[in-house]
């Protein structure tokens, strides 16, 4: 069982984000030594997957239809569109159910280091679904990593020059909850001071 099928596993698994060999390995023999048909289980549901989810055309989230739910929900304002990097980070603010927007997904953030130009984000959909005028506000979720921060201002410049109607905004960065300023690195007390609001 240490070649073959078994390591094919292990390698396919240890790809994914987050695993290494090790875990992968632990991973793939629990799912062996199970009783019943648990990997048949998992490799249906992994089939079924891969062919009923798919990416929004509106905002790139990935969904079993297109249109997505989010999209499709009546209850969503269309005025405020929230801008982030991936849809784990849609998935992240949905998660705090504070949000009643609608979304779009970019695909990922510029990076001269690994080639990511503008041209190779989902930055044109977005300008055409600005265009529409049902949108008075983007907000810009994007990370405050260097990367992220000059996306926000390509989108802030692209936005600003091609619609002007629209607001745009971002994340509020700084001290976290429950954070203690002891723990806390030097730019982010220094985002957070200047960032400070009134109480």
């Amino acid at each position: 069982m240490l070649d073959g099928p078994f390591e094919k596993l292990v390698k396919q698994i240890s790809g994914l984000p987050g695993l290494g060999s090790r875990s992968a390995r632990r991973i793939v023999l629990h799912l062996l030594t199970q009783p019943g048909n648990t990997m048949h289980m998992l490799a249906a549901t992994l089939e079924e997957a891969a062919q009923s989810v798919q990416s929004c055309d509106i905002c790139g989230n990935l969904d079993t239809s297109d249109p997505c739910r989010i999209c499709r929900d009546p209850s969503r304002s269309e005025e405020v569109i929230c801008v982030v990097c991936n849809v784990a980070d849609l998935w992240a603010i949905e998660r705090t159910g504070t949000f009643k927007g609608t979304y779009h997904v970019l695909g990922g953030v510029l990076s001269a280091l690994d080639g990511i130009g503008p041209n190779d984000l989902s930055i044109e959909p977005l300008i055409n679904r600005l265009k529409t005028g049902q949108t008075s506000e983007v907000i810009l979720a994007l990370s405050a990593t260097v990367d992220g921060q000059s996306t926000a201002h390509v989108l802030a410049d692209r936005i600003s020059d091609t619609v002007p109607s629209v607001k745009v905004t971002r994340l509020a960065h700084g001290v976290p909850v429950g954070g203690e300023l002891d723990y806390l690195d030097d730019g982010t007390i220094s985002t957070a001071l200047k960032s400070r609001a009134a109480v």
